[in-house]
């Protein structure tokens, strides 16, 4: 570009040489050669501070007196397999508000950044972004002066194909040898499913995703059939995983149902599922098994308040929407009047609803069990948001690791068992009595105890399905 002249006071001028910066879109690819990472797909995003970098199995050392961190990197979206060890010093230790709002104490490393043709040096905070898409953002520190962003632009700087990657990566053709598994449910892109579908062609099984809406079934004793949209009709599956959101329970149980009637495994059957989702019955059924549960009382008729109030010890309690989940439909009235308020505007509009006693000193806290085929994979501890009480994570609660009790794996055992489900989220408290069953998730999620455990729960999902299907890569 050439100089551009400014006029001063007193006829004079300065020539000022304009930078020229480098137009890019909203997701790029680039380079951080230092790191062994030659590839990584990058958002960009101006409304974001700070610049991040996936990382996991974050350990710190010294190199004489300087603190250096190691971590791994999964550089590839949608892609687990493939992971570099990287190193670097650290250059700080910052205090990160992540995108659910949260602040968390984060790792900052400084390193040069390839993107196009030119190179400079960043900052990268380190966290898991295993439930975000992008392996890595670049936040607008990072593009100061440096580059425009072009939002309705996309790789302004070049593409990179499967191919190159698998070079760069040295990454082998899959063989697809495996199993042919369908995974049913209604949002691709929700990390669960996109987990469960990775999972299962890591291991060289064909995945298949079906919108449960779009499927519709042929009712017959001799061929029993499944279409999907267009008329396509499902067949030569070997196993179908049902991943059934609340709202879709009685059409997703019976499409679960046809493919079973069709001689189909199906990881969770269509009867624990119902089971399950119906929270009343559940209950039952857990109680039924000898398994202790909070007070818990319910009534259809308004008339009954105040006594179903006095029948779970009075306010606080809980009240529960039994087709609620992820904590919505969930109320705390801290007193009576409160209680009475909320129970009969409930009834008002023909709910159905379960008053609860409230285990004060579970301090907002609560365990996260998760059962595949009769054993506790991993666990989790989920702690509620200041000034909120329940410990969902999709309520701004937070996760973290722990060792349950025996006891606690026992109870959990029992209650996935007791509900007929292989893969079951089971749901408890600590009270001064001993751990209480809360409830049993047909569909729990993924992203809060993968992220919080580092661990593949979703691939001992797949794995459950082998053996359950007496099936081995060298069969």
């Amino acid at each position: 570009m050439p100089p551009l002249q400014v006029a001063l006071s007193r006829g004079q001028t300065l020539n000022i040489t304009p930078v020229e910066k480098t137009i890019i879109g909203s997701e790029e690819w680039c380079t951080l050669s230092q790191l062994g990472i030659p590839a990584v797909k990058v958002r960009v995003d101006s409304g974001a501070k700070t610049s991040v970098l996936h990382a996991f199995n974050i350990q710190t050392f010294k190199r004489g007196a300087t603190p250096w961190v190691s971590f791994d990197v999964h550089p590839l979206q949608h892609n687990r397999k493939v992971s570099v060890r990287c190193e670097a010093p650290v250059l700080d230790r910052r205090i990160i508000k992540n995108t659910s709002g949260a602040s968390e104490k984060r790792y900052v490393i400084k390193v040069p950044m390839r993107l196009g043709e030119n190179t400079w040096d960043i900052e990268l905070t380190l966290t898991n972004r295993d439930s975000m898409g992008y392996r890595m953002l670049l936040g607008r520190e990072a593009m100061t002066g440096r580059v425009l962003v072009d939002p309705a632009a996309s790789m302004n700087m070049g593409r990179i194909t499967d191919l190159e990657l698998r070079d760069m990566y040295g990454i082998a053709p899959k063989k697809k040898t495996g199993l042919k598994i369908a995974l049913l449910a209604t949002n691709p892109d929700l990390y669960s499913n996109q987990r469960i579908m990775e999972a299962g062609e890591e291991r060289g099984h064909e995945m298949i995703f079906y919108n449960i809406k779009d499927c519709y079934m042929k009712l017959d004793d001799e061929t029993p059939e499944v279409h999907y949209r267009g008329g396509h009709i499902i067949n030569g599956l070997d196993a179908v995983i049902p991943r059934i959101r609340p709202s879709a329970t009685f059409y997703g149980c019976a499409l679960t149902r046809q493919f079973e009637s069709m001689g189909l495994y199906s990881q969770n059957s269509s009867l624990a599922i119902s089971q399950s989702r119906d929270k009343l019955f559940s209950l039952q059924l857990l109680i039924k098994s000898g398994l202790d549960i909070p007070l818990t009382g319910f009534a259809n008729s308004p008339i009954d308040t105040n006594e179903l109030i006095d029948m779970v010890g009075g306010a606080p309690l809980i009240v529960k929407l039994l087709e609620g989940s992820q904590g919505r439909g969930v109320v705390l009235a801290e007193t009576k009047k409160a209680a009475q308020s909320v129970i009969n505007a409930f009834k008002a509009v023909k709910a159905n609803l379960l008053v609860q006693e409230f285990v004060k000193e579970a301090g907002g806290k609560d365990l996260r069990l998760f059962v595949i085929n009769g054993k506790v994979k991993a666990a989790i501890q989920r702690e509620a948001a200041p000034g909120e009480f329940r410990a969902n994570i999709h309520q701004g609660g937070t996760a973290s690791v722990i060792r349950p009790t025996p006891q606690e794996r026992r109870l959990a055992v029992k209650a996935a068992k007791s509900m007929g489900l292989a893969v079951a989220g089971v749901d408890l408290i600590r009270s001064k009595t001993g751990p209480l069953l809360l409830e049993v998730n047909s569909s729990p999620g993924l992203e809060g105890i993968e992220a919080a455990t580092e661990k593949d729960v979703a691939g001992m999902m797949i794995e459950a399905i082998e053996q359950q299907l007496k099936w081995s890569p060298d069969a």
